[in-house]
C-alpha cells in the first residue's frame, strides 16, 4: 500500500511539472507573438514615415528646380517668358502647400506613433526650419518678380496692341493653369469610410444582404457626404479605431498592409497609392 502511495504521488508530481512546463511554454509563445507584433508595427511606422520623408524630400528638390526656371525666364523678356514664370510659380505654390501637408502628417506620426526618437524630433524639426526658409526665398522671389511686372506694365504702355493681346493671354493662361490645377485635384482626390454593418447599410453603402455590388463597387444611390475627402498624395495611412477590420471594396492587396497596431487597433497603410486607388476611389471598410 506505501509502494502504491509512492508511485502515484511521483505521477501527480511528474503530471504537475508537465503542465507547468507547458504552461510556461505557452507563456513563451505568448510573449514572443506579442513582442513580434510590437516589432512589425514599428516597423511598418517607420516604412511608413520613411515614405513621407522621401516625398518631402522630392518636393523641395522640385520646389528647387521650379525656382531655378524662374530665374531664368524671368532674365528674358517677352509672353513666353511670363507665361513660364507664372505655370512654375503656380507650381511652387502648389508643391509647397503639399510638401506643408506632409510635414504636418510627419509631425503626428512622431506625436502620436510608437516610435519615440530625438533624432526624429530633430529631423521634423529641421524640415520645417527648411520649409521656412524656403517660404522667404519664394517670398523674395515675388516681390522681385512685382517689381517685373512694373517695368512690362510701363513697356506694355508704349504699345497698345501688345498690351491688349497680353493681357488676353494671361486670362487664357490662367484658366488652362486653373484647369490644369483642378484636373490635376481630382486625380488624386479619393474618398474613404469606416463603419459597422449596420451603420454602412444605413448610409445604402451596404445591401440588405449586407454586402457590396458582386463586381465590389459602390451602387449610385449610396450616401456620398459619408465619405471623407483625402488627398492620395499625402494620405497614406487610415487609423480605424477598431479591433476588427475587413475592407469591402476592391484594392490591390500588394499596395495596402492591414494590421493591428501597439493598442491592437487596425491601421490601414497604403504603401502604393497609384495602384491602390487604380481600381476605385471609393474605399469601403467594416469594422465592429
Amino acid at each position: 500500500m506505501k509502494k502504491l502511495t509512492f508511485f502515484a504521488l511521483c505521477a501527480l508530481a511528474v503530471a504537475s511539472c508537465t503542465n507547468g512546463s507547458k504552461q510556461a511554454q505557452l507563456a513563451a509563445e505568448m510573449q514572443r507573438d506579442s513582442l513580434n507584433q510590437i516589432i512589425a508595427q514599428k516597423e511598418n511606422e517607420i516604412t511608413d514615415m520613411m515614405t513621407t520623408l522621401s516625398d518631402i524630400e522630392e518636393g523641395f528638390r522640385e520646389i528647387t528646380e521650379a525656382q531655378s526656371r524662374v530665374t531664368l525666364a524671368k532674365q528674358g523678356e517677352g509672353t513666353n517668358s511670363a507665361q513660364r514664370i507664372r505655370e512654375n510659380m503656380q507650381f511652387i505654390q502648389s508643391t509647397m502647400k503639399q510638401n506643408q501637408e506632409l510635414i504636418n502628417k510627419l509631425k503626428q506620426q512622431v506625436r502620436e506613433g510608437s516610435v519615440k526618437s530625438d533624432q526624429l524630433k530633430k529631423i521634423v524639426e529641421n524640415l520645417t526650419q527648411q520649409m521656412e526658409e524656403k517660404d522667404r526665398q519664394i517670398q523674395e522671389l515675388r516681390e522681385e518678380l512685382d517689381r517685373k511686372d512694373i517695368h512690362i506694365a510701363e513697356l506694355d504702355e508704349q504699345v497698345a496692341d501688345l498690351t491688349t493681346n497680353v493681357s488676353n493671354l494671361t486670362e487664357e493662361t490662367q484658366q488652362k493653369s486653373e484647369t490644369i490645377s483642378q484636373q490635376d485635384k481630382q486625380l488624386n482626390t479619393a474618398w474613404f469610410v469606416f463603419g459597422t454593418k449596420k451603420e454602412l447599410k444605413e448610409h445604402n453603402v451596404l445591401t440588405d444582404g449586407g454586402f457590396l455590388k458582386k463586381n465590389k463597387t459602390l451602387a449610385g444611390d449610396f450616401d456620398k457626404d459619408y465619405f471623407t475627402k483625402i488627398d492620395i498624395r499625402v494620405d497614406k495611412e487610415i487609423k480605424l479605431y477598431s479591433k476588427s477590420a475587413k475592407i469591402l471594396t476592391n484594392h490591390p492587396k500588394s499596395a495596402y498592409t492591414l494590421q493591428p497596431d501597439a493598442n491592437k487597433q487596425y491601421v490601414l497603410r497604403i504603401t502604393d497609392p497609384q495602384m491602390f486607388w487604380s481600381t476605385s476611389k471609393y474605399l469601403v471598410i467594416q469594422v465592429n
